[in-house]
C-alpha cells in the first residue's frame, strides 16, 4: 500500500494592516505553547523551525494540516486543528508585524520557513519542558 504525502496548500500571511482570523485545518494545524517553553524549543530546533506566531505569552507553530488530530499529549501544549464539527480559528498577523508584545511573527513565513515537522517539534517541546525550573524554585 502506497502512502500519499499531502502537499501543503499554498498560503501567505495577510498583507494588509489588520489581523486576519484564519480557519485552522485547510492550510495548516497549530501547536500552541507558553512563550517561555517556546523560546527554549526554538533554540533546540534552530533552523528546523517553521513559521511561528507569538502573542502575549503564547507561541503558535504552523504544522501540516491533519497532524493536530494525531498529536500525542505534551504538558502545556495544545494542538489546534479541524476536529470533526469543531471549528478553530487563529489570529494571524500581517506579514510585516515582526515585533511584539502584540500578535506578531516570531519566525515569519518565508521561502524556506513554513510548516514545522511535528515530530521534531514534539521532541523539542518535551526537552524544553524538561529543562524548565520547578515552580517556586529560584533560578541560579
Amino acid at each position: 500500500m502506497q502512502t500519499q504525502h499531502r502537499t501543503p496548500t499554498p498560503w501567505t500571511p495577510p498583507r494588509g494592516s489588520d489581523v486576519e482570523m484564519v480557519k485552522v485545518g485547510p492550510y495548516w494545524d497549530v501547536l500552541r505553547a507558553p512563550a517561555e517553553t517556546g523560546e527554549r524549543a526554538l533554540e533546540l530546533l534552530g533552523d528546523a523551525s517553521g513559521a511561528v506566531i507569538a502573542d502575549y505569552g503564547l507561541m503558535y507553530w504552523l504544522i501540516p494540516a491533519g497532524h493536530a488530530q494525531r498529536w500525542r499529549y505534551v504538558q502545556q501544549v495544545q494542538a489546534l486543528g479541524a476536529h470533526g464539527a469543531k471549528v478553530t480559528y487563529v489570529g494571524v498577523p500581517p506579514a510585516g508585524w515582526r515585533a511584539g508584545p502584540r500578535l506578531h511573527w516570531r519566525i515569519p513565513v518565508g521561502p524556506n520557513r513554513y510548516l514545522t515537522n511535528p515530530g521534531r517539534l514534539r521532541e523539542a517541546l518535551v526537552r524544553a519542558i524538561a529543562t524548565e525550573p520547578a515552580e517556586g524554585v529560584a533560578a541560579r
